[in-house]
Parts: C-alpha cells; structure tokens; sequence
C-alpha cells in the first residue's frame, strides 16, 4: 500500500507510543491528586507543556491541551470572541476548515456576531490588503489558516496578523496542516491551533498556543484544569504522546521539508505531464511541502479514488472532516472553479517517511486509473 492521505491523518509513530505506554499502567494517576502517583503524571504534563511551548516559541503557561484541531479552534474563535469587548465583527477567509466556519456561525446564531468572509484568487491564497480593507472599529478577532488542508495554499499570516493588531483586534490561525511544515515560532497570531494525529500523535489530542494577557472564555467549565482554560482530567498520555511527536518532528522539519519538496514537486510534474487534461489545484510555489492536488476534468474523482484504492494508493478527495458531503469543495469553488470540474479533485498528501519509488509508483498508477475511469464513461455516456 501506498498511503497518500497524510492531511487526514499520520501513523502513530514508535517512539510516540513507547513515551506513552507508561502513562497507560504505571504511572497511570491523576494529574489533579496529590499522591505519588497524581505527582508523576503532573510531572509528565509539566515536562510536555514546555516542549509543546517550544513549537510556538512561547510559554508553558501559554499552553491549553484540547482533544485536537477542532476543539482548539472552536475555543479560540468562541472563547476569544466572547471575551473581547472589542465588538462582534469576525473576519474569517473563504477557505477556512469547517470547525473555523461552524464556530463563527454559532457565534452569529446564538450571540449577535457578525462575519465577513474575505475571498481568496485562483491559486487559494487570501490577499492581505482585502484582510485590511475590511477591519472595522468593532472587529474583534481575524482567523486565518496557515495552510489549506485541500490545496496547500499557504497564507500570509504574519502580516494579516500585523494588520490585525494595528487596529486593536486578535488573530488566530488554523496551523493544523501546517505545524509538521512550517517554523511557527514568529507567525505573530495571538492564537494557534495544533492537532496531534497530525504529527505522529494520537488521534484525540492538540493544544491550542494562547499569547499571554489575551482574554479567553472557556468552552468546557468543571476543576479548572488548564488554568481555568479547559476544564476536565487531562489526556496525560496524549500529552505525552503529543510532546514526543513534536520534538520527533522538530528535529527533522527543515531536512524533511525540504526533500518532501523535491519529491512533490516532481510528482506534480509526472501527473500533469502524464495524465491527460489533468489540472493542478493550489499553487505551484508557496504550498506545503506533503500537498499535491488535482483536478481531473471530464471524470469523476470519486472513481479515480476507488481505482487507485484497487491498485493500492490511498488518498482523498479533500478534506476527511465533510463527513458524507456530496456537495464539491467550498475551497475549490472560492478559488472560482466550476462545480463540475471541482467534484474531479484528488488530493495526494505525504508524510515524511514518502519515497521517491513510491511517488513514482502512485503517479503510474493514478495515468492507469483515470485511463480506465475515462474509458468507462466514454462507453457509458457516449
């Protein structure tokens, strides 16, 4: 098999799982009890807290531990909103993951917020200047992703971030896909989300990055976990696993970012040069270095994918979180798509481990497949 659907999620790495395996028996306590064996693990959070700090270039205490992207998002989009007095204008790009669009849509439901929604061109990525054209006297928070989950676009946040501070609101940004990637120590948002499964972590933990001094209304209220952030016994396992992914990853993200690079870029090459009428989505430079996406016009990109699967390669059609959506990718459509060509997309997403051979491989495969899905529409439909 070839796994290409690394933006959904990444295998648990080894080292990951043995850091955790102790916090499974052993040292299985509470954080929260004072014994010997609530000490241990308030240690092992500890120790964690200030590894995950270090991926943001900031404090442990500036660190809340979440169950992963979606729950990080949503409380720092609610929790920043509902606790800035600033006013209730929201600004969010037309990209954003569904956890950054449904929580400003409750927000707008349940407690009078407004959203504008800034556009992106054709390549996926927002303009800065139409982020500040659009800041008012009551905007209160700005969220933008670092990196799309379907085409890889990345954005300039650190200067919507600039231009968002300049009139006295907050910024977040969505760093699930781009964590593994990009250094995000001088990204200058107020807050940032993270997600382990995403890392070599376990699915079920994250941690959102939260500046110090920036207000927060907590979603989840109970002991006060978190300093009063996010309440509930902590994940010590997860956390634990979630540390040790990270300083795994960190310590090769430049080398890999950089042979990742190499390899996407010439399989990018082979299939546009290879697979007829084949259309690349997102853009060809200033993406992430595991995302390669494609339109495939004239067939269908669900087929693409079963076929593939027959032949090995497992991949996606965008992103894993539209659970049983029919509908085509809002991301494709706000970068001016047509609705037909974008229910083509396939999006081939690489960890670090990726090979050359393999690449080489699914891009042979992939020429067959939309071969053979061409040559049975054409007898079906004429």
């Amino acid at each position: 098999m070839i796994y290409l659907d690394a933006s959904a999620t990444t295998a648990v790495r080894r080292e990951v799982l043995e850091a955790m395996w102790p916090y499974f028996s052993g040292d299985f306590g509470n954080p929260s009890s004072h014994h010997e064996l609530g000490e241990s693990a308030a240690v092992a959070v500890k120790d964690a807290r200030a590894t995950v700090a270090d991926l943001f270039g900031g404090r442990p205490s500036e660190i809340v531990f979440t169950s992963g992207g979606t729950e990080s998002d949503n409380l720092a989009i609610k929790g920043m909103a509902l606790a800035n007095p600033r006013g209730r204008h929201l600004i969010i790009s037309a990209v954003e993951h569904e956890a950054v669009r449904e929580s400003c849509a409750y927000l707008e439901r349940f407690h009078r917020f407004e959203t504008t929604v800034v556009g992106v061109d054709g390549l996926g990525i927002v303009d800065a200047d139409e982020v500040a054209a659009l800041l008012r006297p009551d905007t209160t928070l700005v969220s933008i992703m670092l990196a799309n989950n379907e085409v890889g676009a990345v954005q300039p946040v650190r200067e919507i971030a600039s231009l968002t501070h300049s009139v006295g609101a907050v910024m977040h940004t969505d760093a699930v896909q781009g964590a593994a990637w990009i250094d995000l120590r001088s990204l200058g948002a107020d807050a940032i989300s993270i997600s382990g499964h995403k890392l070599g972590a376990p699915k079920g933990i994250g941690a959102l990055y939260l500046r110090r001094r920036v207000a927060l209304e907590p979603l989840l209220h109970g002991g006060g976990q978190e300093r009063d952030r996010r309440s509930g016994t902590e994940n010590v396992a997860g956390i634990v696993g979630l540390a040790a992914a990270i300083r795994l990853s960190e310590s090769t993200r430049v080398a890999d970012a950089d042979r990742v690079t190499a390899l996407r870029d010439d399989f990018i090459t082979e299939v546009l040069d290879t697979v007829a009428g084949s259309q690349l989505t997102g853009p060809r430079q200033g993406r992430l270095a595991s995302n390669a996406s494609f339109c495939f016009p004239g067939t269908s990109g669900e087929s693409i994918l079963l076929e593939l699967g027959r032949r090995g390669v497992v991949c996606s059609a965008g992103s894993a979180c539209a659970v049983g959506s029919d509908e085509p990718s809002h991301v494709l459509l706000a970068m001016g798509i047509d609705r037909e060509v974008a229910q083509t997309a396939v999006r081939f997403s690489m960890d670090s481990t990726i090979t050359a051979e393999q690449l080489r491989e699914a891009a042979r495969h992939l020429a067959g497949a939309s071969a053979t899905v061409g040559t049975l529409a054409s007898s079906l439909f004429g």
